[in-house]
């Protein structure tokens, strides 16, 4: 089974740098890396350029201009463009964990997408791994580098924590910087709705049009971990609109986007 790797990024090359750092380290690479630029400069192409001369895995830097937040379209564009049967998706303000790949694989169970949690960094510990070009390995939960979110800094091995992922921890909400879907079931919904313009409701929106197309979900515990790196909080004005224009989709049942994936894709390429 092939796995991609979707990063998605925006004007924020110091974070970038520490999560491409930390693939590299991985225990299993992905078959390659994708990085989804919402119209970033010169600096973001430089540090992407430097991490593909070192990636032992094909790396493809996707970039379209910047016309404001346009996510959900980028994330299609580069589920578009792979290769994989299994896609795992993250932001670029994270850093992942050395078994973060092979836990997502371990995991990957058919007609399920994963949902993955995020262990959050506090400012100072954020401040001083971007100025110094790197991060401390270590992801123990008495790190004081920890906002909160302790008891996820806790990794369990394979046998553990991919039964109680299936069976027992089965709900909660996504987050679009630790996901991972069979690329499939994303064609058969047509991926993202690229009519969410502003930050917010694009996950959900996706997670709910996949659970009425009768794609289920498990949220991994304590594995597949991931080092959040803070930033402030911006406010969404439109948040509101968009959860109302998401449930009147979903209310007349409309699971496939009108406006997504299929504006990218080549059909011939469907798996």
């Amino acid at each position: 089974m092939k796995v991609s790797l979707i990063i998605s990024t925006y004007n924020r090359p110091d974070a970038l740098a520490l999560c491409l750092d930390s693939i590299l380290r991985q225990t299993r690479m992905p078959d390659e890396v994708i990085v989804g630029d919402d119209g970033s400069g010169s600096e973001t192409k430089a540090v992407i350029d430097r991490f593909a001369a070192r990636c032992p895995v094909p790396v493809v830097h996707l970039w379209h201009e910047d016309k404001g937040f346009r996510l959900a379209a980028m994330r299609n564009k580069c589920i578009a463009r792979s290769i994989g049967d299994y896609i795992v998706q993250i932001d670029s303000d994270v850093v992942l964990s050395r078994h973060f790949i092979a836990d997502h694989l371990a995991a990957a169970l058919p007609g399920h997408y994963a949902k993955g949690s995020r262990i959050r960094l506090n400012n100072s510990a954020t401040e001083k791994a971007c100025k110094r070009d790197k991060i401390s390995r270590c992801f123990s939960p008495l790190s004081r580098s920890l906002q909160k979110d302790r008891l996820k800094a806790i990794r369990l091995p394979e046998c553990i924590s991919v039964p109680l992922s299936h069976h027992y921890h089965t709900t909660g909400t996504g987050l679009g910087a630790n996901m991972a879907f069979w690329r499939k079931d994303l064609v058969a919904i047509n991926g993202y709705d690229e009519t969410f313009c502003s930050w917010g409701g694009e996950d959900n929106d996706i997670e709910l049009r996949l659970q009425a197309h009768g794609v289920k979900t498990f949220k991994l515990f304590r594995c597949g971990l991931v080092r959040h790196l803070w930033h402030l909080e911006t406010p969404n004005a439109h948040l509101a609109e968009s959860y109302k224009y998401m449930n009147q989709k979903l209310s007349r049942g409309e699971l496939y986007a009108t406006e997504g994936l299929d504006k990218h894709i080549t059909w011939d390429k469907q798996r």
